[in-house]
C-alpha cells in the first residue's frame, strides 16, 4: 500500500511526463494567433485545469462514464492546425462551439466505436500499439536533439544531457527496486534539469512573470459561435482522436493486465467526449488520451489508479497557479527528450509483447502486422507525403497511428474475415485479451 506522499510523489511524476505535450499546444495556438499575454496566460491555465478535470473524470468515473484505467487527459495535437485555420478565417468563439458540438458528438458515438472491438483482435491490437510507440520515438529524438525548430538543435551539449537523463533513468532502474525505481522519470528529470542550469539552459522568467491566481472562467473568449464547415473539420479531430485512445485503452489494459471490453470503450470514450465538451466550455481544446503516459506505467510498473486520481488533482491545481505552473516549464527539451526515449520505448516492447502471441506462421497475420506498422511508421516520419492532399485528407493521413490503425483494421477484415463461415481463425473473432 502506497503512502499519500509517494502516491503524489508518483502524480508528479506523470505531470511531468505529460505537461511538455500539455503546454505546447496553448503555446503553439496562442503565437499563430497572436493572442496577448494575458490570453496566453489564460488559454494555458484553462488548459491545465481542464486536463486535470478531463484526466479524473476518466479515471475515477462511474457505471456510465469513465474506463477507470491509469491514464492522463490531454490536449490533442491534431486539433492545432484546425483551431488555427478556423481562428484565422472566423473567430475562436467559431473554434469552440465546434468543440462543444463534436464533444456531444463523440458521447453519443461512443457506443458505435464500442460496437468496433471485434475488429480489433490480438493481432491488430499489438500492431496498433507498437506502432503508438514507434510515431512517438521522432517527438523523443527531436526534443532529445533541444527541440524542433530550435537554434541550437543537435548541439553536442544536447545530447549529452538527453544522454546523461537516460542513463540516470536506466542506472536507477538496474540498482533500485521498490519506490526509488518508480520514481526514475521524475529523478532523472530533476537531475537533468539541475545539470542544465549549471550548464547555463534553464531559466527562471517565466516563473517570475507568472501570476500567483488564475481563475478558469467559462466561455472566456465570448460566447461559442457555430460554424457547419468548422463543426465538420472539429468532428473529423475527435473521430481521430478516439481511433487514438481505443488503441491507447488496448495498450494500458495489457499493461496492467485487465480484460478491456465493449463496455469499457465505450465509458471510455464517453469520458472523452464529456471531456472535450469541458474543452468547450472553457475555451481550452479537444482532450485524447496522452501515450506517454502508458510508458510511464510500463516503467515503474504502478499501477494503481490513486496515482492519476493524484496527477489529476496536480493538473486542477496548476490550472489556479500559474506560478506554481511555470515552474515545470523550466526542465529543458533534452532533458524531456532522454526521458522519452525511455518511456515511448516500453509502449513499442508492450506492442511486440502482445505480438508475441500472434501466429505468425500465418501468412495473413504477418501481412497485417507487417504492412500496418509500416505504413504507420513511414506516415508518422515522412507526413510531407501527403502535403499535396485536400486539408481533410491531410489531417487524417498525416497521423501515423490512424493510417496505421486503419490498415490494419482494414487488412484483417480483407485477409481473414472475408474467409470462408467456419474456417475462420481463432484470433480473427476473438476480441482481444489484455494480461
Amino acid at each position: 500500500m502506497l503512502s499519500k506522499q509517494k502516491i503524489v510523489t508518483l502524480g508528479l511524476q506523470h505531470v511531468l511526463a505529460m505537461y511538455a505535450g500539455a503546454v505546447v499546444v496553448p503555446l503553439i495556438i496562442g503565437g499563430a494567433l497572436k493572442l496577448s499575454p494575458a490570453q496566453m496566460a489564460y488559454l494555458i491555465a484553462a488548459d491545465l485545469f481542464t486536463c486535470g478535470l478531463a484526466t479524473l473524470l476518466q479515471v475515477i468515473g462511474n457505471r456510465y462514464i469513465g474506463i477507470k484505467l491509469p491514464v492522463v487527459l490531454g490536449c490533442t495535437f491534431t486539433a492545432v492546425g484546425p483551431i488555427i485555420a478556423i481562428s484565422l478565417s472566423s473567430n475562436l468563439a467559431t473554434v469552440y462551439g465546434a468543440i462543444i458540438v463534436a464533444g456531444i458528438a463523440v458521447m453519443l458515438a461512443a457506443p458505435l466505436f464500442g460496437k468496433l472491438l471485434r475488429f480489433f483482435p490480438t493481432v491488430v491490437t499489438g500492431s496498433v500499439v507498437t506502432i503508438i510507440g514507434l510515431s512517438l520515438i521522432p517527438v523523443a529524438m527531436n526534443n532529445a536533439a533541444g527541440g524542433q525548430g530550435s537554434p541550437d538543435f543537435g548541439q553536442p551539449r544536447n545530447l549529452l544531457l538527453a544522454l546523461g537523463t537516460l542513463a540516470l533513468i536506466l542506472l536507477i532502474n538496474r540498482l533500485f527496486t521498490g519506490f526509488i525505481r518508480a520514481i526514475s522519470v521524475l529523478l532523472g528529470l530533476i537531475a537533468g534539469t539541475a545539470a542544465a542550469y549549471f550548464m547555463g539552459m534553464v531559466s527562471f522568467a517565466s516563473v517570475a512573470d507568472a501570476s500567483w491566481i488564475n481563475i478558469v472562467q467559462p466561455f472566456y473568449f465570448g460566447v461559442p459561435q457555430f460554424n457547419i464547415a468548422a463543426i465538420l473539420t472539429m468532428l473529423l479531430v475527435c473521430v481521430i482522436s478516439m481511433v487514438e485512445s481505443t488503441g491507447v485503452y488496448f495498450a494500458l489494459g495489457k499493461v496492467t493486465g485487465q480484460e478491456v471490453g465493449e463496455a469499457d470503450i465505450v465509458k471510455g470514450l464517453r469520458a472523452e467526449g464529456v471531456a472535450i465538451l469541458l474543452g468547450g466550455i472553457f475555451n481550452a481544446f479537444p482532450y485524447t488520451t496522452f501515450s506517454q503516459n502508458v510508458g510511464l506505467v510500463s516503467l515503474t510498473r504502478v499501477k494503481t489508479r490513486d496515482v492519476i486520481v493524484a496527477a489529476g488533482l496536480i493538473l486542477v491545481v496548476l490550472g489556479l497557479l500559474p506560478k506554481l505552473a511555470a515552474l515545470t516549464t523550466v526542465i529543458p527539451n533534452p532533458v524531456l527528450g532522454g526521458a522519452m526515449v525511455a518511456m515511448f520505448g516500453m509502449v513499442v516492447a508492450s506492442g511486440i509483447n502482445i505480438l508475441s502471441s500472434v501466429d505468425f506462421r500465418q501468412n495473413e497475420n504477418l501481412l497485417i502486422a507487417a504492412c500496418s506498422i509500416a505504413v504507420g511508421l513511414g506516415s508518422a516520419a515522412v507526413p510531407q507525403m501527403f502535403d499535396q492532399l485536400p486539408d481533410m485528407a491531410k489531417m487524417l493521413l498525416q497521423n501515423g497511428i490512424v493510417t496505421g490503425s486503419l490498415t490494419a483494421v482494414i487488412l484483417n477484415l480483407l485477409l481473414l474475415h472475408t474467409q470462408k463461415k467456419g474456417n475462420l481463425p481463432v484470433q480473427a473473432t476473438t476480441a482481444p485479451k489484455a494480461g
